[in-house]
Protein backbone atom coordinates (compact mmCIF):
# COMPACT_ATOMS: atom_id res chain seq x y z
CA UNK A 1 0.00 0.00 0.00
CA UNK A 2 1.61 3.57 -0.63
CA UNK A 3 1.43 6.20 1.47
CA UNK A 4 -1.29 7.91 -0.75
CA UNK A 5 -3.80 5.25 0.25
CA UNK A 6 -2.82 4.86 3.82
CA UNK A 7 -3.16 8.78 4.08
CA UNK A 8 -6.20 9.23 1.92
CA UNK A 9 -8.11 6.09 3.86
CA UNK A 10 -6.85 7.87 7.36
CA UNK A 11 -8.24 11.24 6.40
CA UNK A 12 -11.49 9.70 5.47
CA UNK A 13 -11.91 7.61 8.53
CA UNK A 14 -10.78 10.35 10.93
CA UNK A 15 -12.99 12.80 9.18
CA UNK A 16 -16.19 10.50 9.26
CA UNK A 17 -15.11 10.39 13.46
CA UNK A 18 -15.07 14.91 13.48
CA UNK A 19 -18.48 14.69 11.28
CA UNK A 20 -19.50 12.68 13.99
CA UNK A 21 -18.06 13.92 17.05
CA UNK A 22 -18.92 18.16 15.62
CA UNK A 23 -22.28 17.29 13.78
CA UNK A 24 -21.47 19.27 10.93
CA UNK A 25 -19.66 18.09 7.63
CA UNK A 26 -18.17 20.77 5.68
CA UNK A 27 -19.57 21.79 1.83
CA UNK A 28 -16.43 23.13 0.82
CA UNK A 29 -14.27 20.68 0.84
CA UNK A 30 -16.31 17.11 1.33
CA UNK A 31 -15.02 16.55 4.50
CA UNK A 32 -14.51 18.02 8.42
CA UNK A 33 -12.37 18.95 11.13
CA UNK A 34 -9.62 21.20 11.67
CA UNK A 35 -6.09 20.25 10.54
CA UNK A 36 -3.08 21.12 11.30
CA UNK A 37 -0.15 20.25 8.92
CA UNK A 38 3.39 21.32 10.56
CA UNK A 39 6.51 21.90 8.11
CA UNK A 40 3.65 21.78 5.51
CA UNK A 41 6.32 22.58 2.89
CA UNK A 42 5.15 22.78 -0.83
CA UNK A 43 1.74 21.83 -0.54
CA UNK A 44 2.07 18.01 -1.43
CA UNK A 45 0.18 16.84 1.46
CA UNK A 46 -1.73 20.08 2.02
CA UNK A 47 -3.40 19.37 -1.51
CA UNK A 48 -4.73 15.66 0.01
CA UNK A 49 -5.39 16.97 3.53
CA UNK A 50 -8.10 19.40 2.07
CA UNK A 51 -9.69 17.09 0.37
CA UNK A 52 -10.81 15.09 3.71
CA UNK A 53 -11.11 18.53 6.06
CA UNK A 54 -13.37 21.32 6.73
CA UNK A 55 -10.38 23.39 7.13
CA UNK A 56 -6.27 23.14 6.84
CA UNK A 57 -3.74 25.50 8.64
CA UNK A 58 -0.34 24.95 7.27
CA UNK A 59 3.10 26.38 9.21
CA UNK A 60 6.31 26.69 7.86
CA UNK A 61 8.62 29.03 8.22
CA UNK A 62 9.64 29.30 4.61
CA UNK A 63 7.93 32.17 2.55
CA UNK A 64 9.07 30.27 -0.52
CA UNK A 65 7.50 27.09 0.62
CA UNK A 66 4.22 28.69 1.58
CA UNK A 67 4.28 30.47 -1.91
CA UNK A 68 4.63 27.29 -3.74
CA UNK A 69 2.27 25.46 -1.33
CA UNK A 70 -0.53 28.41 -1.94
CA UNK A 71 0.21 27.80 -6.08
CA UNK A 72 -0.23 24.81 -5.77
CA UNK A 73 -3.50 24.28 -3.18
CA UNK A 74 -7.03 25.16 -4.06
CA UNK A 75 -9.72 25.00 -1.01
CA UNK A 76 -9.91 26.50 2.59
CA UNK A 77 -6.56 26.55 4.02
CA UNK A 78 -4.64 29.53 6.45
CA UNK A 79 -0.95 29.90 5.97
CA UNK A 80 0.81 30.33 9.23
CA UNK A 81 4.98 31.82 8.33
CA UNK A 82 6.70 30.61 11.49
CA UNK A 83 9.22 28.30 13.21
CA UNK A 84 6.82 25.36 13.85
CA UNK A 85 9.71 25.05 17.47
CA UNK A 86 8.76 28.36 18.45
CA UNK A 87 4.96 28.61 17.16
CA UNK A 88 2.39 28.21 19.55
CA UNK A 89 -0.69 27.05 18.45
CA UNK A 90 -4.24 27.92 19.71
CA UNK A 91 -4.80 25.90 22.32
CA UNK A 92 -7.27 22.82 21.81
CA UNK A 93 -8.71 24.09 18.45
CA UNK A 94 -7.00 20.96 16.06
CA UNK A 95 -9.31 17.57 15.33
CA UNK A 96 -5.87 16.43 13.45
CA UNK A 97 -2.29 17.78 13.87
CA UNK A 98 -0.21 16.05 10.28
CA UNK A 99 3.09 16.55 9.79
CA UNK A 100 5.27 14.41 6.82
CA UNK A 101 9.08 14.04 6.42
CA UNK A 102 9.52 16.38 9.41
CA UNK A 103 10.01 14.48 12.77
CA UNK A 104 13.14 13.05 11.26
CA UNK A 105 14.31 16.31 11.09
CA UNK A 106 14.19 17.29 14.83
CA UNK A 107 16.96 17.39 16.68
CA UNK A 108 16.80 15.20 20.25
CA UNK A 109 16.70 18.33 22.29
CA UNK A 110 13.70 19.19 20.69
CA UNK A 111 11.49 16.42 20.53
CA UNK A 112 9.62 16.78 23.71
CA UNK A 113 8.64 20.53 23.65
CA UNK A 114 7.48 19.33 19.78
CA UNK A 115 5.36 17.07 21.13
CA UNK A 116 4.12 19.35 23.92
CA UNK A 117 3.23 22.07 20.87
CA UNK A 118 1.27 18.92 19.25
CA UNK A 119 -0.30 18.13 22.43
CA UNK A 120 -1.52 22.11 23.18
CA UNK A 121 -2.83 22.31 19.30
CA UNK A 122 -5.23 19.12 19.67
CA UNK A 123 -8.32 18.91 20.82
CA UNK A 124 -9.21 16.19 23.75
CA UNK A 125 -9.27 13.29 21.75
CA UNK A 126 -7.59 14.71 18.91
CA UNK A 127 -5.43 12.59 16.10
CA UNK A 128 -1.94 12.45 14.77
CA UNK A 129 -0.48 11.27 11.65
CA UNK A 130 3.06 11.06 10.18
CA UNK A 131 5.05 10.30 7.22
CA UNK A 132 8.46 9.55 6.79
CA UNK A 133 11.35 8.14 5.40
CA UNK A 134 12.83 5.06 6.89
CA UNK A 135 15.72 2.74 6.66
CA UNK A 136 16.57 -0.19 8.55
CA UNK A 137 20.03 1.32 9.41
CA UNK A 138 20.33 4.60 11.14
CA UNK A 139 22.88 7.41 10.32
CA UNK A 140 25.73 7.69 12.07
CA UNK A 141 24.98 10.62 14.63
CA UNK A 142 21.68 11.16 13.10
CA UNK A 143 23.31 13.58 10.40
CA UNK A 144 23.09 13.24 6.98
CA UNK A 145 25.04 15.85 4.56
CA UNK A 146 23.26 17.76 1.64
CA UNK A 147 25.16 19.19 -1.46
CA UNK A 148 22.69 22.15 -3.46
CA UNK A 149 22.79 22.88 -6.54
CA UNK A 150 24.88 25.66 -6.40
CA UNK A 151 27.72 23.09 -4.65
CA UNK A 152 27.24 24.35 -1.01
CA UNK A 153 26.71 22.03 1.64
CA UNK A 154 24.94 21.53 4.83
CA UNK A 155 24.87 19.38 7.78
CA UNK A 156 21.12 18.20 8.57
CA UNK A 157 19.38 16.35 11.36
CA UNK A 158 17.99 12.92 9.29
CA UNK A 159 17.09 10.23 11.80
CA UNK A 160 15.75 7.37 10.19
CA UNK A 161 13.28 5.98 13.62
CA UNK A 162 12.96 2.66 13.61
CA UNK A 163 9.53 1.04 14.57
CA UNK A 164 9.72 -0.12 18.67
CA UNK A 165 12.11 3.18 18.88
CA UNK A 166 9.45 5.27 17.95
CA UNK A 167 6.70 3.80 20.07
CA UNK A 168 8.65 3.97 22.69
CA UNK A 169 9.92 7.81 22.37
CA UNK A 170 6.46 8.90 21.60
CA UNK A 171 5.22 6.77 24.93
CA UNK A 172 7.27 8.17 26.97
CA UNK A 173 5.97 11.64 26.46
CA UNK A 174 2.45 10.44 26.94
CA UNK A 175 1.73 9.26 23.13
CA UNK A 176 0.07 6.06 22.00
CA UNK A 177 1.25 5.65 18.30
CA UNK A 178 0.88 2.61 15.73
CA UNK A 179 4.27 3.27 13.88
CA UNK A 180 4.34 0.53 10.48
CA UNK A 181 6.74 0.93 7.24
CA UNK A 182 5.14 0.30 3.62
CA UNK A 183 5.45 -3.15 1.88
CA UNK A 184 8.40 -1.53 -0.05
CA UNK A 185 10.05 -0.41 3.11
CA UNK A 186 10.95 3.03 2.55
CA UNK A 187 8.31 4.97 4.28
CA UNK A 188 6.95 5.17 7.33
CA UNK A 189 3.93 6.35 8.64
CA UNK A 190 2.11 5.88 11.97
CA UNK A 191 -0.88 7.57 13.80
CA UNK A 192 -2.42 7.40 17.23
CA UNK A 193 -3.25 10.17 19.63
CA UNK A 194 -2.42 10.62 24.01
CA UNK A 195 -1.87 7.69 25.94
CA UNK A 196 -4.95 6.81 27.92
CA UNK A 197 -4.05 6.90 31.63
CA UNK A 198 -4.81 4.12 33.49
CA UNK A 199 -6.52 4.92 37.08
CA UNK A 200 -4.52 3.84 39.91
CA UNK A 201 -5.82 1.22 41.51
CA UNK A 202 -4.37 2.39 45.03
CA UNK A 203 -7.53 2.94 47.59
Amino acid sequence: MSWRCVLDRWTRSTSRRCTTANGRRSTTSGGSGEVVELACGTGLWTRRLIQHAGHVTAVDSSTEMIARNRARVRGPVTYVHADVFAWTPPAGRFDVCFFGYWLSHVPADRLAAFWATVGTALRPGGRVFLVDSYHPEPLAGHTQERVLGDGRRFTVVKRFWQLEELTAAAAGLGWALDVRVTRHGAILYGSGGRAQRVPSSRG
